[in-house]
């Protein structure tokens, strides 16, 4: 009798820790998919969760003992079970900013996912180990996320080479003069801008939001590229070398052009200059080189580009006699090619990403007078710098929260400088800026100083980045001035109950809630 209860208690535990790994692979679904189905992304963002508090971390312990104590006493499974599928706590099943989306990709990605965690289960309950494998298996859940991204990887990469080529055929049939754009910061804004100056005189055909990697490329040639168009605008971002030069490939630009160098990514390149030798990929065989050269770096390109015979447009934000300023005067812009006046803009746009799009406007043709007109009409970016319309009573809103950097941060405490009438109090609400490397502490730390300096309040929202905001708000003297709360809607709320009209929020970055 005993063997029997011993037995019916080892499948009792494997059972619900193999049903506790539903909701925990949902979890990490989640985060895969967010994260672009990059190797390492569950494992890293595991460690974040289960750490972020003394509660998770609690749990985590818990967890663990049980795994351990499972070999004496199989339900001592039960614990991690419950453990892994409940938490970590605050990474919801069901996201607000980041819902999983079930794609074929994810599908199939959850399907070698369950075949890996089904396989750890089997070879336990083989060596008579079940509830110890299955409660492994659930803890290890992350872990075989991204050995599931690893094997479908490869799968990936032959199923979209089939996109890549068709893709390729139509845009050898339709042949646009392609205009390709990087940069550590500034692509999208920039893209947007080019777009807007082309239009007013070409067939123009830009790549939607932020597809800006193979898939979403060959996506907007397939589906976008119309017979007819004359020029397509493609954004390309990068997670690591190699990946521009694969898209340079088959999109063949003419002209190229590389907005800013920046920490972004940097804990996947190592250093800036990695950043810069990733970036510059993108003038492979391009005839046209645009750059933004206050960056001595990308001086240095466009001097390597001047000498292998490229068209290198110089482009400024404070040097009048490159081949096109743009100047910030505070309450204008203005625009100078090869040291001329070209126009004054009264526009609310980010100086460098537009002088590289008069450049390439210039550069395909488009008239000098043209360009002047179309600059009255610039559109705003969406969610970057753009002041959102308040109701009457209601305090101003400036949303600058889509992919927040050093050099944006900056820029984004000044326009809340200028845009806060004299009486007005003015806030800053954020949860810092990410994907920075070793440089996202002290770069937060250093933005929470700036801030408390110019708001009245900083509202810190979220664990990723407290500490370093926390630091730099409290020496900058702004201890008084600080506010933490856990969400972005907790953010909303307070800013709702305590502006009005005359005031200004600056929503600076919004991080997707698979964040902690």
């Amino acid at each position: 009798m005993a063997g029997a209860g011993s037995t019916a208690q080892d499948a009792a535990a494997v059972a619900v820790c193999m049903v506790a790994t539903v909701p925990a692979g949902l979890r990490w679904l989640r985060v895969a998919q967010r994260e672009h189905y990059l190797a390492d992304a569950a494992s890293r963002f595991a460690l974040r969760w289960w750490t972020s508090t003394p509660l998770n971390f609690l749990l985590l312990v818990i967890g663990a003992a049980g795994l351990v104590l499972a070999s004496r006493w199989p339900l001592a499974a039960l614990a991690t079970a419950l453990v892994m599928a409940l938490g970590p706590v605050g990474l919801g099943l069901r996201g607000r900013t980041s819902p999983l989306a079930w794609t074929r990709r994810l599908r199939t990605l959850t399907w070698v996912w369950a075949l890996l965690q089904g396989a750890v289960v089997a070879v336990g309950v083989e060596l008579g180990g079940g509830p110890v494998a299955a409660a492994a298996g659930a803890l290890a859940a992350p872990a075989l996320m991204d050995a599931a991204c690893v094997i479908t990887a490869p799968i990936e990469r032959r199923i979209a080479r089939r996109y890549v080529a068709r893709a390729a055929q139509r845009l050898a049939r339709v042949r646009p003069r392609v205009v390709a754009i990087t940069g550590s910061y500034g692509k999208t804004t920039t893209k947007g801008y080019v777009a807007h100056l082309l239009s007013g005189s070409l067939s123009v055909v830009a790549s939607p939001a932020s597809f800006n990697n193979r898939a979403g490329l060959a996506r907007t040639v397939n589906q976008h590229l119309a017979d007819g168009t004359e020029v397509l605008v493609a954004e390309m971002g990068t997670y690591g070398p190699g990946e521009i030069a694969e898209l340079v490939g088959w999109l063949h630009p003419e002209i190229s052009v590389i907005t800013a160098i920046g920490p972004v990514h940097l804990e996947r390149f190592g250093t800036e200059d990695a950043i810069v030798e990733a970036k510059s990929e993108i003038l492979r065989g391009a005839g046209v080189a645009v750059l933004g050269t206050d960056d001595n770096r990308l001086a240095a390109v466009a001097d390597r580009c001047e000498l292998e015979g490229k068209q290198v447009w110089r482009v400024s934000e404070h040097n009048a006699d490159s081949d096109v300023c743009v100047e910030d005067t505070g309450t204008e812009l203005r625009v100078w090619v090869g040291g001329q006046k070209l126009a004054d803009a009264t526009v609310d746009a980010r100086a460098l990403n537009l002088g590289c799009a008069v450049a390439v406007a210039l550069s395909v043709g488009v008239g000098a007078d043209v360009v002047a007109t179309r600059l009255a009409t610039l559109p705003t970016v969406a969610h970057r710098l753009e002041l959102a319309p308040t109701a009457q009573g209601r305090c101003a809103v400036i949303d600058d929260t889509y992919n927040s950097n050093p050099a944006g941060a900056r820029a984004a405490l000044e326009a809340l400088a200028r845009l806060t009438p004299a009486e007005g109090r003015r806030v800053v609400v954020t949860p810092g800026m990410v994907e920075l490397g070793p440089r996202q502490r002290p770069e937060n730390t250093r933005f929470a100083g700036d801030a408390v300096r110019v708001a009245d309040n900083l509202v810190i929202v979220g664990r990723t980045n407290r500490r370093a905001l926390l630091r730099g708000a409290y020496e900058a003297g702004g201890e008084s001035k600080t506010v933490v709360v856990d969400t972005r809607d907790q953010a909303v709320a307070w800013v709702r109950n305590r502006l009005h009209e005359g005031d200004v929020a600056l929503f600076e970055n919004d991080l997707p809630d698979h964040y902690p």
